[in-house]
């Protein structure tokens, strides 16, 4: 299996371009490094719809320490409290930085005054009104001003490549090979610090919110590396994805139109939300627990045909209806007028609470690898609060990239042909017959094999059958030969997809508890007393992952 390998070299190598990798790419730029952004799409991050920031512009009384407490109690205290202190004080650096490298960030102007003041909007899990958005498109916005920013300074950009394999030298993180998709064409990045900011393990599900570019490979790569991934057994379900109009299914309707006073009803005209959590409804409560909600009215027989419930947001005026540009866009283009039509909703499986474990640099305790964003676990312990999203990959993707920079290893002479081969080693294992289609087929029966085991609602019996099953795929695609280029590919993906979801379902096979987006129906209360600890993983060996408990830091 013969590759073309073109060679670059760089300081710090960015794998990634959503928000958290631009912004992990121009913080290791301001310290002078050398940086080179790598990526094939931009992932989740067109989507974003707004973050949290605690300015305090709609209430004064918000500010780091309040949000630092919603955090705690949103996570179930299962967070990382270091983590949680950079995120609450930084998200506000991160607002003032992107309004002052131009993101117009909406706002209102009182006509008598002329006074000019920041909007917010109240997402569930926030106490106050905290989300900063731009009208239009946040996340288009932001990505916009950085990637206009990255240009100007001189990052260097491989786009249209993935990332297949680290470059390693012993214990050390040197770099990375990409590959351009359906060609012989490989890149092979020398680097002194790598940054993984490529998201969670949306689609190790069957249904996700996430682009098909967001998969569990960044966690892959890192705890082959020697990473360790904690809280693996907790992913958020998004509560209100919808399922119809069917031109719009995966839209995620936002939460913050739920604290706007939109209302969520069931089939027999009721706004369920009112008998799960009085007297508030829909406004202010957890999005994990918001989406259990929302599936028992679904598995009792309380939805509609299409199989979710109706997303009301005929109740808001026209001007906040109207302020959710896109949405209000795309229903239309449907042919669903949201004035006077709810489209249907239901949940979808989101985002990753759990990650690569990370220190307060983002360093990952491997020599040369940091993790920012999704991708790093600990800041929202067992639940994360609508609109930490996107302030987490601003945050932790500034941090991970001036991390990486002020720790890069050593100008060494190495031995690079070595390094070089041993990654494509691991790559193509040996040439076989094995078609990409075959290897395709085998991620697709994991992926639903996760979905019927390990979603919102969980049990003992389902989990240990789901591990069972996935171990026995694990087994099979240990055996495939690829028998193309792109079938090497698919194949090395398949692996790193079985070790992370071995993960998932080991660990919530063995937190006995609920907790957060863990819901066991046979454990169905939360322990304390046994269970306020992290479950990490590690990898010995090619394949074989070893469990152990940490605290919380």
């Amino acid at each position: 299996m013969q590759w073309t390998v073109e060679t670059v070299s760089t300081d710090v190598l960015v794998l990634g371009a959503g928000m958290a990798g631009f912004r992990a790419a121009l913080a290791a730029r301001a310290t002078g490094a050398h940086v080179t952004l790598a990526y094939r799409a931009k992932g989740a991050s067109p989507y974003v719809i707004g973050f949290n920031a605690p300015i305090g512009s709609m209430d004064p009384a918000d500010s780091p320490d309040v949000f630092y407490d919603d955090m705690l109690r949103g996570g179930y205290f299962l967070n990382d409290r270091r983590l949680v202190r950079l995120l609450a004080e930084k998200s506000v650096d991160a607002f003032h930085e992107l309004a002052s490298w131009g993101v117009p960030f909406a706002h209102s102007v009182d006509t008598q005054t002329g006074a000019s003041r920041v909007l917010q909007r109240h997402l569930s899990g926030n106490r106050y009104p905290r989300s900063v958005f731009v009208p239009e498109s946040t996340g288009g916005a932001i990505l916009q001003v950085m990637a206009n920013r990255a240009r100007t300074l001189g990052i260097g950009q491989i786009a249209g490549q993935k990332a297949v394999e680290l470059l390693r030298d012993g214990t050390d993180v040197v770099g990375a090979l990409l590959w351009k998709p359906h060609s012989n064409q490989m890149t092979a990045v020398h680097a002194r610090a790598v940054v993984i900011a490529m998201g969670g393990i949306g689609r190790l599900y069957a249904d996700s919110t996430y682009p098909v570019d967001v998969g569990a490979d960044g966690l892959g790569m890192a705890l082959d590396a020697g990473a360790r991934l904690i809280d693996m057994e907790f992913v958020q379900f998004e509560p209100v994805v919808t399922v119809w109009p069917q031109e719009c299914r995966g839209m995620e309707m936002p939460t913050s139109m739920l604290g706007d006073g939109a209302h969520l009803l069931n089939n027999r005209g009721e706004r369920f939300m009112l008998g799960y959590n009085p007297p508030s409804g829909e406004r202010g409560i957890e999005k994990a627990r918001l989406a259990l909600f929302i599936q028992r009215e679904i598995d009792e027989g309380r939805g509609f045909p299409e199989g979710g419930v109706a997303f009301d947001a005929t109740v808001l005026t026209d001007a906040q209806r109207e302020s959710y540009v896109s949405h209000c866009r795309r229903l239309r283009a449907a042919g669903v007028e949201p004035a006077t039509t709810p489209p249907i909703v239901a949940p979808a499986a989101h985002s990753m609470m759990g990650g690569v474990a990370v220190d307060g640099d983002c360093w990952s305790g491997v020599p040369g690898l940091y993790v920012g964003g999704e991708a790093a676990g600990g800041v929202h312990g067992a639940s994360r609060i609508a609109g930490n999203g996107c302030s987490d990959t601003l945050v932790f993707g500034a941090i991970a990239g001036g991390g990486a920079a002020r720790g890069m290893l050593p100008n060494l002479d190495r031995d690079w042909q070595a390094i070089e081969a041993d990654a494509m080693a691991r790559l193509a294992h040996a040439d076989g017959g094995v078609p990409a289609e075959d290897v395709q087929h085998a991620k697709d029966g994991m992926r639903k094999v996760l979905s019927a085991s390990a979603g919102i609602w969980r049990n003992g019996r389902d989990l240990a059958a789901g591990l069972t099953a996935f171990e026995a795929m694990h087994k099979e695609i240990l055996q495939m030969r690829a028998g193309s280029r792109e079938a090497a590919v698919e194949l090395r993906e398949a692996r790193r997809m079985a070790g992370v979801g071995t993960a998932v379902l080991q660990a919530a096979l063995g937190r006995t508890e609920s907790r957060g987006a863990h819901q066991r129906t046979d454990y169905p209360a939360m322990n304390d007393a046994q269970w306020l600890h992290h479950i990490a993983f590690a990898r010995r060996g090619d394949d074989e992952l070893v469990q152990s408990k940490e605290p919380i830091h």
